[in-house]
């Protein structure tokens, strides 16, 4: 097949135009991805330097707070231990109630006069709220209405954590004014003293 001058040129020149047109397809698609990216390269951080300025505006807000829990905390420790102090030592019921034991008469012997212990009566440990037991001793004494609130006092005033639950009086001596008492004292224990016994209510709270 003979091509003419005239099919020759139609060649070069549709050859040109599709030249062109590759050329101007690429510039375009190199045009819109520069700026597509150029585009992801600005809007990305911005959006990241925003979140990162929350999240730290967040960060220094609850790090605030955490100092004062901290203080608060160490505040109430403090005041916990101070006051756990006050708890009746011992391993087991038994030994705590002893030493409850101890502590009543040690007040008693200190008294003017001194007051006499006859009899005592242990009573079973129980729960006392959630965190603690509690010991019971019942003591007999023969004394006086003024020497029973001496003795009273003096006990409430000790470092152990003491109180009086019940109070029974007797008939006084006429001419001495001495009567028959019997008293109900009780201590705090650890909770692991006086485990919950389900069905039995607890004493009088302090």
């Amino acid at each position: 097949m003979t091509l003419t001058e005239r099919d020759k040129r139609a060649l070069i020149v549709l050859g040109v135009a599709l030249l062109l047109g590759l050329i101007y397809w690429m510039a375009s698609s190199s045009s819109g991805s520069s700026s597509n990216a150029g585009s992801a390269r600005v809007s990305i951080p911005v959006d990241n330097i925003e979140r990162a300025e929350k999240r730290l505006a967040n960060l220094r807000a609850t790090a605030a707070t955490i100092a004062g829990k901290e203080t608060v905390l160490k505040q109430v420790s403090a005041e916990l231990a101070e006051r756990e102090k006050g708890l009746l030592p011992g391993d087991t019921a038994e030994q705590a109630q002893a030493q409850l034991l101890q502590v009543l008469r040690r007040v008693a012997r200190t008294q003017t006069p001194p007051i006499e212990i006859r009899q005592v009566e242990l009573g079973q440990p129980r729960s006392h709220g959630d965190a603690y037991g509690r010991v019971t001793v019942s003591v007999s004494i023969d004394c006086r209405i003024d020497e029973l609130v001496n003795y009273l006092a003096s006990i409430s005033s000790q470092p152990e954590i003491v109180a009086t639950d019940e109070i029974r009086l007797g008939v006084a001596h006429p001419k001495q004014k001495i009567m028959p008492s019997r008293v109900t004292f009780s201590g705090i224990v650890a909770k692991r003293l006086a485990p919950a016994k389900p069905g039995v209510k607890g004493m009088a709270e302090f």
